[in-house]
């Protein structure tokens, strides 16, 4: 299966963390959304889509990439993010924009992650920030094991 990771990092790199970690696991290539597009998404089997959450949601850019995609099929996907706060999934579920975009773009989502992220945003600025260190070795460990078992879905 040919993997491909596409993401955006803006801040703090965690989200390329991340998407380092899961690309190793897969064996993947790993390419910032800005250099992504459709001609390149069909040349992959497997496509994951990562961000930083802002305000609840990917990064705009990852967003737009999906909006303009032509329907792909026989294509899976997944969506992984770090974030400063913890997803909850009926409370702030920020993966199910993105998921319903892929799915109307004729993906089929096999899997999510998301781990926390230092998030130094507005008043957490003043103390130096929520979650440093995060995402840690722990965090990484968890997003390659995931990966992996993507693999074999």
């Amino acid at each position: 299966m040919k993997a491909l990771v596409v993401y955006v990092s803006v801040h703090h790199g965690n989200t390329e963390k991340v998407a380092r970690a899961m690309a190793d696991a897969l064996d993947a290539c790993l390419l910032p959304v800005e250099q992504a597009d459709a001609g390149v998404l069909e040349e992959y089997d497997l496509i994951g889509f990562g961000s930083g959450i802002y305000f609840g949601r990917h990064h705009r850019s990852l967003l737009n990439l999906v909006d303009g995609l032509p329907v792909l099929r026989n294509k899976k996907a997944f969506v992984f993010s770090s974030s400063g706060l913890r997803k909850v999934r009926f409370v702030h579920d920020f993966h199910r924009p993105l998921k319903e975009k892929l799915r109307r773009k004729g993906l089929t989502v096999i899997g999510e992650f998301s781990c926390r992220g230092l998030d130094t945003f507005g008043a957490t600025r003043i103390v130096g920030g929520i979650n440093r260190g995060r995402p840690d070795e722990e965090d990484l460990r968890r997003s390659q094991d995931f990966a992996g078992n993507l693999a074999t879905s």
